[in-house]
């Protein structure tokens, strides 16, 4: 979780969760006061229906009950005055008494809030008054019932009343409105609920300015030179702008240090041609003073001698001149410059060409090459491989084996020439691959040099992997690594 937008989004479900508890727990407190309410409620009114039994008890004893055993208007007058004296103390609790198959018999609201006494049964309700009834005297015993109804909670009792008439229950009932604060607690719930999509609002405005800001900067850094670092404008947030003002003085700071360094590069750069045209105009004449020696000798003793030595005077001459001409060549082809010409190359065919070139001698040349093609220009690969593998050629004994072999190594193709000579010696190692340095006294040091530019030219790179053991049978390893795709670069 390494991300603002992770952490943020963190952070809401966080608040979501509490808005939630405290929601939660809002609800369950508002519950348990109603419940509270209701249980008051139900005790109450079985208190009222016990005392109009009761009271039905006390006017019952010694009587044998209505002639003919029906109830009668009198008998309908008295339960009624029963019913108001035993609820005349319980506010808001209505009731009566009711028998099976006839019906009310009687009901009673003494502490009725309205206009008048209230005298009529409620409607609404007589079924489940009907139903509570005929369970308490089917079973003998009180029963309680509460229903929800409308925003309010019915509170029902019914109790058997024994006596001289038969299947007598009284009954009693109230209604418990929903607990006050039902309408603060609903907009409480409703203002939590709006805090926190607020909140989650806030928080996705919040991801994705930081968001934008933060993409903003990435594609600036990333239209940016390689070394530079663009001046950022300002964002609007605070700790983000501290960020761009740090990375913009740290481009002012990266830039005047790359115009010290660049400078720097320059006078290094000048001072290392210098050298180097001084090590090459040093190679150049000693190269050049050797041949000329040479044929100067051969001249002032042909002047001197016959016809048959002068002839073969002559020729020694035409020899030295040979080896200028090629040593020559050699320079020209360090220092001339060409654009290299890409096109696919089946690379196994190219290093059995190579290697067919060089296969005239006492030393078996073996090759070992994927079936890989690759976008290179051949003409400039050929040339390197040429020098290399004459370079092995030239130091594998008789008998001796090179190996040129060949694989694709990811986006990379790397091409090894090993020879089984006696390696390289460790003080030409650090300079092997600069201009007139070599171990051979017929050679011109030209050769690893010309070879390092043509490999560079096509974007790779070549290297003495390992410089040999000679007690092992071991000798040098050149490595040349290019791309198979990358742009080649002029030579």
């Amino acid at each position: 979780m390494r991300s603002l937008r992770a952490r943020l989004f963190v952070v809401w479900l966080l608040s979501l969760a509490a808005a939630c508890a405290v929601g939660w727990l809002l609800l369950n407190l508002y519950r348990e006061s109603t419940s509270a309410q209701v249980a008051r409620a139900a005790a109450a009114v079985a208190q009222a229906c016990d005392r109009i039994a009761d009271g039905y008890a006390f006017y019952a004893t010694g009587w044998a009950g209505p002639p003919g055993g029906q109830p009668d208007a009198r008998l309908r007058r008295d339960l009624t005055a029963i019913v108001q004296v035993a609820l005349a103390t319980s506010r808001g609790v209505e009731g009566g008494v009711w028998q099976q198959g006839a019906g009310s018999l009687a009901y009673a609201f003494p502490t009725y809030a309205g206009t008048g006494p209230k005298t009529d049964l409620p409607q609404a309700e007589r079924p489940r008054i009907a139903a509570l009834n005929a369970e308490a005297a089917q079973g003998r015993r009180s029963l309680g019932a509460d229903y929800a109804v409308a925003g309010q909670t019915l509170v029902l009792h019914a109790c058997p009343m024994p006596g001289p008439v038969a299947d007598l229950t009284g009954w009693t009932m109230t209604r418990v409105i929903a607990a006050a604060g039902l309408d603060a607690l609903r907009l409480g719930l409703a203002v939590l609920l709006a805090l926190v999509l607020g909140i989650a609002a806030w928080l996705t405005w919040l991801v994705l300015a930081w968001t934008r800001h933060v993409a903003r900067i990435e594609a600036a850094l990333a239209r940016s030179e390689a070394g530079d670092l663009p001046h950022l404008p300002p964002t609007g947030e605070a700790e983000l702008d501290r960020i761009v003002a740090a990375l913009n003085t740290a481009g002012q700071r990266l830039s005047e240090a790359r115009r010290e360094a660049d400078a720097l590069a320059a006078r290094v750069a000048q001072t290392e041609r210098l050298a180097a045209l001084g090590r090459v105009a040093a190679g150049v004449a000693h190269e050049f003073r050797n041949p000329i020696a040479a044929m100067r000798l051969k001249a002032e003793n042909a002047l001197a001698a016959d016809a048959t030595r002068q002839e073969g005077a002559l020729r020694a001459i035409l020899t030295q001149i040979a080896r200028l001409d090629r040593l020559i060549g050699e320079l020209l082809a360090m220092t001339q410059r060409r654009t290299p010409q890409r096109e696919p190359v089946a690379i196994g065919a190219l290093l059995e060409a190579a290697a067919a070139d060089h296969r005239n001698g006492p030393v078996t040349l073996d090759v070992d090459a994927d079936t890989v093609s690759a976008m290179l220009d051949p003409a400039l690969l050929r040339r390197a491989l040429d020098a290399l593998l004459d370079n092995a050629v030239r130091h594998t004994p008789p008998g001796g084996r090179v190996a040129l072999r060949a694989r694709r190594i990811g986006t990379n193709l790397r091409i090894e020439v090993a020879d089984s000579g006696a390696g390289v010696p460790a003080d030409l190692r650090a300079s092997l691959f600069e201009p007139f340095v070599t171990g051979r006294a017929d050679g011109t040091g030209l050769g690893l040099a010309i070879a390092r530019e043509l490999v560079e030219a096509q974007g790779g790179r070549l290297t003495l992997a390992s410089a040999g053991v000679a007690e092992a049978g071991q000798g040098a390893v050149f490595v040349i690594e290019v791309p198979l795709e990358a742009p080649c670069r002029p030579s």
